[in-house]
């Protein structure tokens, strides 16, 4: 009798080596395309957990699994989906803790299913079998920048200096940490938690576990949210009824601060999907916000007190949680989100009050979507001053503050030193104030 896909493990690899072919063929985030895949193939959570896990590992170490397999083929096979199956099967030996026997074998069976491959099983169990032998040898090698794709790596390197780029790429070859976001009372809850107090007023686990199995999930005491990015919204410095936009609000974290501090919030995203979500959220944590689903350039409302525009970007500050941004985007890229960012930056500018708030806000390393857009927006309106950030309200980080008084955070920097996901997600954030009356 024949074993289901289930029994042989084929179903979750099938499912990563899908995901990574389809998110490098057309460009877009793993995670729109594993949700897509995932319905089809019809997986239990625990592969469909599997599968991501395999995906997100094999983005995250793409370069040097590149390598690896460059340096044991005589010549790369013009199938790209092979060199795909390949590195989804080498990122299962060298980095996740699953037996050589199985990953080779589902590999070869893979191929053996696919009409277009069913001739390379023999191949994949060489090549794969030569990478298990030679673990040891393989995992000695240490450059970090494998894993950046060059014109990355030269960007980094003009920015922040080589020392510094190295960290940053050495920064995203480890997980993410996971941090959560409260509404009150954050040390008893990271006690309840068994999490670390950060000195930004954010939770983050020291343990990892089924987020929907802590305490105070079911009952919206906390969400989600990196360290980083619910900096933004602290420092706009929200009060009960002041009327603020969240512009590009989709998935929620900022606008879920926002209403918890008793703001009357309008979260505004041009993706009615992404706002199901942000809605979905805000039920769970029993906020209140009104949704738009529109383009935030075309948004037409009364002036408000404070805007929070977390605009679009090229998300190389969320390498760590995302990492096959490194492998989607390109210079290109961050040249058109330049243009939208001014653009959006224009428009909120025009929807304050006299002696309202701004805070703009990228989750990008590049300084076109960070510090350049803040000098050119101030150069462009005379009529907005900048607010320079203070230490003590980012939890005493000053190394997180530029000479101008903005928000730099980086993946390298620690705010935990003693666990061993201690950094940040990128994030530049920009504070501004409408000075005429």
């Amino acid at each position: 009798m024949e074993q289901s896909d289930e029994q042989t493990g084929l179903g979750p690899r099938r499912l990563a080596w899908m995901a990574v072919t389809e998110t490098l063929k057309r460009r877009v985030p793993l995670d729109d395309v594993m949700e897509e895949l995932a319905r089809a193939e019809n997986l239990s959570p625990r592969d469909e957990a599997l599968a991501r896990a395999i995906a997100i590992v094999t983005f995250r170490r793409l370069g040097t699994l590149g390598h690896v397999l460059r340096e044991r083929l005589n010549k790369p096979p013009k199938d790209e989906r092979l060199m795909h199956l390949l590195a989804t099967g080498a990122a299962q030996i060298l980095f996740l803790d699953v037996p050589d026997h199985a990953v080779v074998d589902s590999a070869v069976q893979l191929a053996q299913n696919d009409p277009k491959l069913h001739h390379a099983g023999g191949f994949i169990n060489a090549v794969l079998r030569r990478v298990a032998r030679e673990r040891e040898a393989i995992l000695a090698e240490n450059d970090p920048f494998l894993d950046t794709p060059a014109w990355v790596e030269e960007r980094w390197i003009a920015q922040y200096g080589e020392p510094l780029a190295q960290k940053i790429a050495e920064a995203h070859r480890a997980m993410a940490s996971v941090d959560l976001t409260v509404k009150s009372d954050p040390a008893a809850w990271a006690e309840r938690l068994g999490g670390a107090l950060l000195p930004t007023g954010s939770i983050r686990l020291v343990e990892r576990t089924a987020i929907r199995e802590l305490p105070g999930f079911e009952e919206g005491e906390w969400w989600v949210q990196d360290a980083a990015a619910a900096l933004p919204a602290r420092l706009l410095q929200p009060k009960p009824g002041e009327r603020i936009a969240d512009l590009c609000a989709a998935p929620g974290g900022k606008t879920a601060q926002l209403a918890a501090a008793g703001a009357e919030v309008l979260a505004v995203d041009r993706s009615a999907r992404r706002l199901q979500r942000l809605e979905d959220n805000l039920a769970r944590l029993n906020l209140k916000a009104e949704i738009r689903a529109i383009d935030a350039e075309k948004l037409d409302a009364a002036p408000f007190d404070a805007i929070l525009l977390d605009a679009p970007c090229s998300a190389t500050g969320t390498i760590r949680r995302h990492p096959d941004v490194a492998w989607t985007k390109s210079e290109e890229d961050i040249r058109k989100l330049a243009g939208l960012q001014s653009r959006l930056l224009d428009k909120a500018a025009g929807l304050l009050k006299p002696g309202g708030r701004l805070v703009y806000c990228t989750c990008s390393l590049e300084a076109e979507e960070g510090e350049r857009q803040a000098e050119a927006f101030l150069a462009r309106h005379p009529e907005f001053a900048r607010v320079p950030v203070t230490p003590d309200e980012i939890g005493g980080f000053a190394e997180c503050i530029t000479p101008e008084g903005d928000v730099r955070t980086l993946p390298s920097q620690q705010v935990l030193a003693e666990h061993d996901r201690s950094g940040l997600d990128g994030f530049f954030v920009a504070r501004f104030v409408h000075t005429q009356t």
